[in-house]
């Protein structure tokens, strides 16, 4: 299927978290590829791999870091291919790295998910696609087609079960 992403994270700590993205991008069958890159450790590696991600055909970045948060806003002043932030929970549950994430300067936007929400990253991102590819559009249609019948037969089930016997499964 056409469409490429990069999913890029600042630590392997951050694996456990972005792998959901992955998992996601898998599952309506969009290549990807996925690297650790620090925005502080390693900043000569990141301007690199921004400077050659164009020619690899990558239309969407999403980029997971903790604390200071900063690699996805740094990825973004570098490139017009639209970021999508992942903030990963750390020392002050996550709210660091969020508003780290969500505070960018006017003019280098992050599109930017929940703590800890790679799913999401990813579905924003199979949406972004979606504008270029019907067929990536129709299947995120599909998707939550699925999931709004799944929604419905909950209902159905808790109304005709109530809370107690809907518990117990």
């Amino acid at each position: 299927m056409a469409g490429r992403v990069a999913i890029i994270m600042g630590s392997d700590s951050d694996l456990p978290i972005m792998k959901d993205a992955a998992k996601i991008l898998e599952e309506f069958g969009i290549e990807y590829e996925m690297t650790i890159i620090s925005a502080h450790r390693t900043p000569e590696r990141l301007h690199e791999y921004v400077k050659s991600i164009k020619d690899k055909g990558i239309e969407v970045i999403i980029a997971g870091a903790g604390g200071a948060a900063h690699l996805p806003g740094v990825i973004a002043s570098l490139t017009t291919i639209p970021v999508i932030g992942v903030p990963i929970k750390s020392k002050l549950n996550g709210l660091d790295s969020l508003l780290s994430i969500v505070q960018m300067p006017p003019g280098i936007p992050v599109a930017t998910v929940g703590i800890d929400n790679a799913k999401n990253a990813a579905l924003l991102a199979i949406a972004i696609l979606g504008i270029k590819y019907p067929e990536i559009a129709k299947k995120l249609e599909e998707y939550r087609k699925t999931m709004k019948k799944s929604v419905e037969e909950k209902a159905k089930r808790l109304e005709e079960l109530g809370w107690k016997k809907y518990l117990e499964g």
